[in-house]
Formats: structure tokens, sequence, C-alpha cells
């Protein structure tokens, strides 16, 4: 999976895209889209233009599988949890990243090497400024 030198700013609405996709690996625009209308009461349209975007913003990649294109995730869920924490950390809990980090932990929202390579990002992003140990 690709990931980009510096970390994406994430929506709410381009991060539950991503969630579903990172589930499933590979979508179509319908597949997401009757997903996301369980949060988002949007048109066909609106989800296809988020996605469309998102491929722009290089957070998706689009490939033509059996005449249908599906997309998959360039960035990772903890590079997408990455912002999430810092957003997280700092303007809600006022905590260090290392304590909302042992959050997800405890929760088993990410797998073990996941949450290791969060506390990698979180540490390269600042410079080591927050405790991530």
């Amino acid at each position: 999976m690709a990931e980009n030198s510096s970390l994406p700013d994430l929506t709410k609405a381009e991060f539950d895209i991503l969630r579903i996709i990172w589930k499933n690996k590979k979508l179509s625009v319908r597949e997401v889209h009757d997903q996301v209308t369980a949060t988002h009461n949007w048109a066909y349209s609106t989800t296809k233009t988020m996605m469309d975007r998102m491929v722009r913003k290089q957070l998706l990649a689009r490939g033509k599988y059996h005449g249908v294109f599906l997309y998959h995730p360039l960035i990772s869920r903890p590079t997408g949890f990455t912002r999430l924490v810092q957003f997280f950390a700092d303007q809600v809990l006022e905590l260090d990243y290392g304590e909302v980090v042992a959050l997800f932990s405890r929760s088993k929202a990410l797998e073990p090497e996941e949450i290791r390579e969060l506390e990698k990002l979180l540490a390269d992003e600042t410079g080591g400024r927050h405790d991530t140990s």
C-alpha cells in the first residue's frame, strides 16, 4: 500500500468511506454507497463524487476489473487513524498520543502491527513531541 510522505487531512465523510473500504479491500461505488447510507443520507452521485475526490487526493485508487470500476485504499488504517488520534488527543482529551494509542490497543480496534505503525507515524509526524511509548 502506497503511503504519502505527509499524513493526509481527512474529513469525517472520507474517513467513513475509508473504513468501509478497509474492511472490504476493493469495492465499487454502489457497494460503498449501500453501506455509507447507514450514516449519511447521500445520493449515489454524492458518494461517487466523494470517492472521485479521494482518488485525486491519493486516498483511493480506482481500477477496472471485469468492466467494473473498483476502488481500493492507498493509505493504511493506521495512517488514517493518525489524524484522528492527533485531533482527539490534542483537542478533545488534551492527552499525549501514547495514552490515546493505548485506548486503541485495549479496544482491539487495530491489530498489534497496526498499533506499532500508528505509534511510528505519530512519532514521525510530531518529531517525538508527544509520548507514544
